[in-house]
Parts: structure tokens; sequence; C-alpha cells
């Protein structure tokens, strides 16, 4: 395993911090988690309308484990309006909206699973979004707080 360049002069100065490197990095991750949550929200949005409105996109004749098309179309289209408002959140870099963004994403990857009767290859692609989106939040979304504070101690440091 290497060490990440350091520029020359800057161990002597004592300015970089070696956990600073990897924060900075997580963070487009937790950007694209956002981006991933918020694609999935708009399809959810999207694909909820067509199905109250008993659209003809979806496989015919198909059985839900509980419900129909129509009650299907109503809680996908509030969980797509949900997501929305996670991707909002995590943008915002709210800690809070790190976990409701993993919250919505779980839950409609669960409802994907029992929605894969009406469009299997959509239900599918919109679970492995939500499945990179957790993923990208529970890996790096908690470094955004350290990072934070880390470049406070720097400018702190700079100016002392």
């Amino acid at each position: 395993m290497t060490a990440p360049y350091i520029p020359a002069g800057e161990e002597q100065r004592g300015q970089w911090d070696g956990y600073d490197y990897g924060d900075e990095h997580g963070q487009g991750l937790v950007t694209f988690a956002g981006i991933m949550i918020m694609i999935a929200g708009v399809l959810n949005v999207i694909y909820g309308i067509a199905a109250i409105d008993k659209a003809h996109f979806f496989v015919a004749n198909a059985r839900y484990v509980f419900g129909n098309l129509n009650t299907w179309g109503w809680f996908i289209l509030a969980l797509g309006v949900l997501q929305i408002l996670a991707a909002l959140a995590i943008w915002r870099g709210t800690s809070w909206g790190r976990w409701f963004g993993v919250g919505s994403a779980t839950v409609n990857a669960f409802l994907q699973v029992l929605w894969i009767p009406a469009y299997p290859l959509l239900a599918m692609t919109i679970l492995t979004l939500d499945i990179i989106a957790i993923w990208g939040l529970l890996a790096h979304g908690g470094r955004r707080r350290s990072y934070r504070e880390s470049q406070e101690r720097a400018r702190a440091r700079a100016a002392s």
C-alpha cells in the first residue's frame, strides 16, 4: 500500500492531515447517492401516476401480493415524492438527510421487489439504484461532518 502524494514542504509545515484525503473523496459518492435517489424518485413519480391512470405500459393481468395496480401506484407515487425530498436533504448536507435517504431508499427497495409483477425490468433497475445509493450513504455519508471539522482545524492552524 502506498501513501498519498504529499507536496514538497508540506510535511515540515504540518499542514497535511491524512484523514482529509479520504473524506474529500467520499463526498462525490454522497452526491452520487443523492442523484441516484433523485432519479429513482422521479421515475417512481412518473410510473406511480401511470399506474394510477391504468396506463397500458404495465404487464397485463399481473397478480400482486396484496392490492392491485392502482394501490401500488399510490404507494410508488408517495414514495417518489419522499425520495425527491430525501435527495434535496442529502444535497443540503444535513445529518438527518443522510438517514432519511437511507430509509427512503430501503423502503423503495422493498416496494420494488413487490412491484416486480407490474414491470420487471423497471423494478430491477430502480432496485439497483437504491442499493447503490444506500451503500454510498452508509459508506461515506458520515464523513461530511468530519471533513468540515478537519477543514476548520486547518483554518485555525493557518490563522495561528
